[in-house]
């Protein structure tokens, strides 16, 4: 099956916006590895679906109810949480649980990670996180730039691409690592570069900080674990968003 024939960009196309929202996808009987591996190319097209549909509270009410700007990035963050279905908030409590109560051991670490309950380390990060993208939201909507919201989970799903090409996966198991086996290096680095231009072009301070986030995120992955998982991609993903939203409210 070829990269570009009808039906395997379908089927990845699918596989992106199932594994990454919430939203309402056919039912996939039957695909490859290759297929998962391509689905990774959509990232950041996911990311621009969920953005547009964030922008919509803003476009329906900011300029035409006397709705707050506070309320309206209230309302965007809830949005948010709904359409991933708290999967990368998941993520970033699991991974903020491990790296404290890890003790820098990787075996305990992972364990961790498995654990399906929320520690008092976990809770304090999604809160921190969501008062930050609340506040930053805010501060945009008041300064008539609240459009860029649609870029924010773009930047973070482009941080899942670089992740995957610079970083080891270190569980062997699951559609995550034939993403990684699969994954098509050469036109996942053109996404992920077009992706970021894009950004830049309407924030570079707000893409440099999502960079730096990245950059030390990695460095704790590589020490702790020598390698992601599906639950620091995550937390990678909700820093990244939320650290270009604080690029551009702390530059503007």
């Amino acid at each position: 099956m070829g990269l570009y024939s009808t039906t395997s960009i379908a089927t990845s196309f699918w596989l992106a916006i199932g594994l990454l929202t919430r939203l309402p996808t056919p039912t996939l009987q039957k695909f490859q590895g290759s297929d998962a591996g391509r689905s990774v190319l959509f990232y950041p097209l996911v990311g621009l679906i969920i953005g547009i549909i964030l922008y919509l509270p803003i476009l329906f009410f900011a300029d035409n109810t006397n709705a707050s700007p506070l309320l309206l990035a209230a309302i965007i963050t809830t949005l948010w949480a709904i359409i991933t279905g708290g999967l990368h908030l998941d993520g970033l409590a699991d991974s903020a649980d491990a790296w404290l109560g890890g003790m820098g051991n990787a075996e305990r670490i992972q364990r961790i990670m498995k654990d399906p309950l929320v520690g008092s380390a976990g809770v304090i990060a999604i809160v921190c996180l969501l008062l930050l993208k609340v506040a930053a939201l805010t501060h945009l909507i008041e300064q008539g730039l609240g459009g860029l919201i649609i870029l924010a989970p773009i930047i973070g799903r482009s941080l899942i691409l670089l992740l995957f090409l610079t970083t080891p996966y270190v569980r062997k198991q699951g559609m995550a690592n034939d993403m990684v086996d699969y994954l098509p290096k050469k036109h996942t680095i053109y996404v992920a570069i077009a992706s970021l231009l894009i950004c830049i072009f309407y924030s570079f301070w707000g893409v440099v900080f999502s960079l730096l986030g990245l950059f030390f995120l990695r460095r704790l992955m590589q020490k702790l674990l020598a390698g992601c998982t599906g639950d620091t991609i995550g937390a990678t993903v909700e820093i990244g968003e939320m650290l270009y939203l604080l690029g551009i409210g702390l530059t503007i």
